[in-house]
């Protein structure tokens, strides 16, 4: 079943990362009678309407028809993102230097402390039970 969810969210915002509204649905009408229209005075096939409202020709052609701004999939403004980035030049210069290795000799000793002056403590465990 988690797998079931997991499987259905990621197609939700694979299929909202193309900016398909519902009222562009309603707006294929307009789409295909456009199409027709191109068709009829321009005899262009749809590919060709396609790359011309759509596609590389989208500049050249934008401004001839006033039925332009009922074309669905032309609502981009929402996808406006401003990004502020600095470029910070810093130069780190690294020197790196040689030092030859300097063996320590060994001066650690150690003894387990021992002393004849400390009492017996009566805090010891019974020996006999």
């Amino acid at each position: 079943m988690s797998k079931l969810i997991a499987f259905t969210y990621s197609f939700l915002i694979l299929i909202q990362s193309f900016n398909i509204n519902l009222e562009d649905f309603s707006k294929f009408s307009v789409l295909l009678k456009h199409a027709e229209f191109h068709k009829e005075k321009y005899g262009d096939t749809f590919f060709e309407f396609l790359a011309e409202h759509y596609g590389d020709s989208k500049v050249n052609h934008e401004d001839n028809h006033e039925e332009h701004k009922d074309l669905p999939f032309k609502d981009a403004q929402h996808m406006l993102t401003h990004t502020n980035t600095s470029f910070i030049s810093i130069t780190n210069n690294f020197d790196f230097q040689y030092q030859e290795f300097i063996e320590i000799p060994f001066n650690f000793h150690y003894e387990d402390t021992f002393t004849n002056f400390e009492k017996s403590s009566i805090f010891q465990p019974p020996k006999h039970a």
